[in-house]
């Protein structure tokens, strides 16, 4: 039991998921120093997906950005999500977390090469305040196939939780568990281990305004994008002097004072950014355009790129990866990754030819094509219809729906609905997003650590590459009737 005069509050703060939404990172730090001149101690814990490469500041100092202001808002550990162990090659993760000034908190991943945690990395740590000592583990969810080809294994996180626990346990007056595995898995979690007394949770964007109690330990969440600031009190109760929960919400985070200094680092890393990513990579003659109805030559050269890449005699993705049309002239990567943010990488597999046969019936529906759609590491807008390269297809828009297609051909000859076929596609459709036949694949050979914006730099540089975009791949029966 801590000495009488040590017997403070201490208050934890929290965010996750803020995907590099830099435009209120000023705001949560001044709300963060307001909070802090208040009584007692204070702690401040992100619980991963920090860094989104969406956003011009990551992506041109490579996690630098958010490292930056890790540091300027004071926090006390942090955990990674997958848009820090998977966006970025563990040899840029290292590079970026190398200023970072508090500890980075991840039991359950490890190098397949030395069999332990990287050397930034901790299984947990153990920080003291108010007279307490706080023992904090974190865990990531287990993309497992992904980390792997990264060179990581990412391993069971509830074995790994219970025995860091089990360490901590009779030297630890608390238990946090920074947990960016989502709240089905935090209830479950709770619910099996003894000794944690506090899963604050991230990935799944879950809002508790209140802690839930599931056991003996309480749960929250924050939401997502910086929306709200998690605020967890403790206290010690007066016979024990354990410390246990009080009260806990979220703050919404709304206009207000911002902290000058983050602003300022952040406004300096997004100059240098822009400066960064206006290297020219390309050079083109002629506007590529876009459009999500119906075929257009910039999706047509995406589907090029991703058949290319892949090495498949077909490929399938969908138009709403790109955000706007490519000009003609130099292209610079920062026109690139403004047009095609997204952090998805290619996959090739095997697929029926009736599965893809289904999906190019569906991406003749507006009802699809105009989907809005977030998720596994889309950053567009509408889900689009399907580009397709390798393929010729031929049909009637005048028919019923399901029913439109009139042939299609791989290579002059009939796609068959029993045969399956090598396709080149994207790894978001694989988790269930879009085109839903999609996932029905099999034999998946994921592509890390190639975003899609990679293989569109790649394809602008072939010859001929632009032109065969404006080959058509669709045909209406009317306009071969005309």
């Amino acid at each position: 039991m801590p000495p009488e005069s040590q017997q403070n509050k201490l208050t934890i703060l929290h965010t996750n998921d803020l995907h590099s939404h830099f435009g209120v990172m000023a705001r949560i730090s001044s709300m963060i120093n307001e909070e802090r001149t208040g009584e007692g101690e204070f702690l401040l814990f992100d619980i991963g997906d920090h860094m989104d490469r969406m956003a011009v500041e990551t992506e041109g100092s490579m996690g630098q950005a958010n490292v930056d202001v890790l540091n300027l808002m004071g926090y006390d550990a942090v955990t990674i999500g997958n848009n820090e162990g998977l966006t970025f090659t563990p040899e840029l993760l290292e590079q970026a977390y190398a200023g970072l000034t508090c500890p980075i908190v991840c039991c359950n991943v490890k190098e397949r090469a030395t069999g332990q945690a990287p050397v930034w990395m901790k299984k947990h740590t153990v920080l003291h305040k108010a007279g307490f000592r706080i023992g904090v583990i974190g865990a990531t969810a287990p993309y497992t196939e992904f980390y792997s080809i990264l060179g990581w294994d990412v391993l069971d996180a509830a074995a790994e939780i219970a025995e860091q626990v089990e360490i901590l346990k009779p030297k630890m007056d608390f238990i946090v568990l920074l947990s960016h595995l989502g709240i089905h898995t935090d209830k479950e979690l709770a619910g099996q281990i003894e000794g944690l007394d506090l899963i604050l949770g991230g990935h799944t964007h879950h809002l508790l305004e209140e802690p839930l109690k599931i056991n003996n330990a309480y749960l929250a969440g924050a939401e997502k994008f910086g929306h709200y600031l998690g605020k967890i009190t403790l206290m010690p109760e007066p016979r024990s002097g354990r410390l246990h929960l009080m009260s806990g919400s979220c703050l919404p985070v709304e206009p207000g004072r911002e902290n000058s200094e983050v602003s300022a680092a952040i406004g300096i890393h997004g100059e240098r950014a822009q400066e960064r990513l206006g290297q020219t990579v390309a050079i083109t003659t002629r506007e590529l355009p876009i459009q999500y109805a119906g075929e257009s030559p910039f999706g047509n050269l995406l589907a090029q790129a991703v058949r290319r890449f892949t090495g498949c005699a077909l490929s399938l993705v969908n138009s709403g990866q790109l955000l706007d049309s490519l000009p003609s002239g130099e292209i610079s990567a920062g026109m690139l990754h403004a047009r095609c943010p997204s952090p998805i990488n290619p996959v090739r597999m095997r697929l029926r030819g009736e599965h893809i046969l289904y999906s190019l019936e569906q991406s003749l529906l507006p009802e699809i094509y105009n989907k809005n759609i977030y998720g596994y590491g889309f950053r567009g807008k509408v889900l689009g219809n399907l580009c397709v390269d390798g393929l010729e297809i031929l049909y009637n828009p005048l028919a019923k729906p399901y029913h439109r297609i009139v042939q299609v051909n791989l290579a002059g000859v009939p796609l068959e609905p029993e045969e399956e076929y090598w396709v080149g596609t994207l790894d978001m459709f694989t988790f269930g997003i879009g085109y839903e036949r999609l996932t029905l694949g099999t034999d998946k050979i994921y592509m890390l650590p190639e975003f899609i914006r990679d293989l569109l730099r790649t394809e602008l540089q072939e010859p001929g590459a632009v032109d065969s975009s404006f080959m058509y791949r669709w045909a209406s029966i009317q306009d071969e009737v005309k």
